[in-house]
């Protein structure tokens, strides 16, 4: 007897080159490398739901192209195929790219809270529910962020989010210890605010996550830009023994002077090169201290460090990442997290911890306020998660 194939709907913002909707769509309609082979999804995506169409539009090629998949004019009609009822076995939201409008903070307003709203209502009104995979952080508004989670709770469906950067590869390919009693963490990483500050702080989260009796959640965090960035690196306000391990994990770090002689940069160096730097520095319930950086100029990538008791030199890796280049569109990064998503849908169960994204999203919302309020230290105590990892590692080994 033939095993049903999960049928899945996918919501988008937008469907063009480069979009997010096109790395992960693409890989449920043509298939990608995987374990040495390529690897089509054991599912079919039949149902797609674009917010915005443009000029550079790729999904009206996607659906001449694969015609079992169907675009349709709002999410609803998608969920239930026209049937008026829910006729899908899992939900891709990827709410990232687009035409929308900024809040006074700059925190760009992706409808993902609203798009999410209308799956659930779907769901309601169908008696039933499905998974859900987010793309990426789960809001830009912290109190969307949390009911999105609590639904997904009380409603009682698997859902998962996040991005790449803690299921990627690693160099060197280690994973951080199960258990380890961590002092300290730090990610040093380039982006903007309200888009790459969630990556960094999701490549910490997703290390120290499985410290020593799991996470704890956070108490406050403060922001830091410019002028006050630079007086806490020189006060050593998060340590620069991390800063250098992390640094050395860097493939594109900037040389701070030619020649053959020492490249590795100075806090003069640093100060030069770097244009606008960012950091979030805030402290986990168990006392453990976080450091996000952003540090364009010098750096375009991301790269982890953390002090473990009992050993003597800091834990460090780097989250690859490498980015298509013009000749290709392909972002082979995107193929771990496309692989977990599969999982949940064959499965029924989420192989990542939406916990994670939850508190990544809620210091992600925090650091743009701290920002927003003159870096001031804000207390958090609404990010007072707890959650164990997952048992199993998710990082991309091949």
């Amino acid at each position: 007897m033939a095993v049903k194939r999960p049928r899945l709907a996918a919501v988008t913002t937008v469907y063009r080159k480069y979009s997010h909707t096109q790395h992960i769509v693409d890989r449920f309609l043509e298939g990608y490398g995987w374990n040495g082979t390529h690897h089509h999804p054991e599912m079919d995506l039949v149902a797609l739901y674009v917010d915005q169409v443009g000029a550079d539009d790729l999904s009206r090629d996607r659906a001449a192209r694969f015609p079992t998949m169907k675009i349709y004019p709002t999410i609803a009609d998608a969920l239930t195929c026209g049937t008026g009822k829910l006729a899908v076995d899992g939900v891709v939201l990827v709410g990232e790219h687009g035409d929308y409008p900024k809040t006074p903070k700059g925190q760009v307003q992706y409808p993902r809270y609203q798009f999410f709203e209308q799956i659930v209502e779907v769901f309601r009104s169908s008696g039933r529910s499905v998974p859900v995979f987010s793309d990426k952080h789960l809001s830009w508004n912290w109190e969307w962020a949390r009911k999105m989670y609590d639904t997904s709770k009380e409603m009682g469906f698997p859902f998962m989010a996040g991005s790449s950067l803690p299921v990627t590869w690693r160099i060197p390919s280690v994973e951080f210890p199960t258990g380890a009693k961590v002092r300290e963490a730090l990610c040093i990483c380039y982006g903007g605010v309200d888009s790459y500050d969630f990556h960094g702080l999701e490549t910490i989260q997703g290390m120290v996550e499985r410290r020593r009796g799991g996470e704890t959640g956070v108490k406050w965090l403060q922001a830091y830009r410019d002028d006050k960035f630079w007086d806490a690196c020189r006060d050593n306000v998060w340590p620069r023994e991390l800063m250098n391990a992390a640094l050395c994990r860097s493939h594109t770090l900037t040389p701070a002077r030619a020649g053959f002689g020492d490249v590795f940069p100075s806090f003069d160096d640093m100060r030069r090169l770097v244009k606008d730097p960012v950091a979030y520095r805030y402290e986990h319930a168990d006392g453990v201290m976080g450091t996000m950086l952003l540090m364009n100029g010098l750096v375009k990538d991301f790269n982890f460090a953390a002090s473990i008791e009992g050993v003597s030199k800091p834990f460090s890796t780097q989250m690859y990442l490498p980015m298509p280049d013009g000749r290709t569109t392909l972002a082979d990064f995107f193929n771990p997290l496309s692989y977990n998503m599969e999982q949940m849908f064959l499965t029924g169960k989420a192989t990542i911890p939406v916990e994670r994204t939850l508190l990544t999203t809620g210091l992600t919302a925090a650091g743009v306020d701290s920002l927003y309020a003159g870096q001031v230290k804000l207390e958090t105590p609404h990010l007072a998660i707890r959650y164990q990892p997952a048992a199993a590692s998710t990082f991309w080994r091949t």
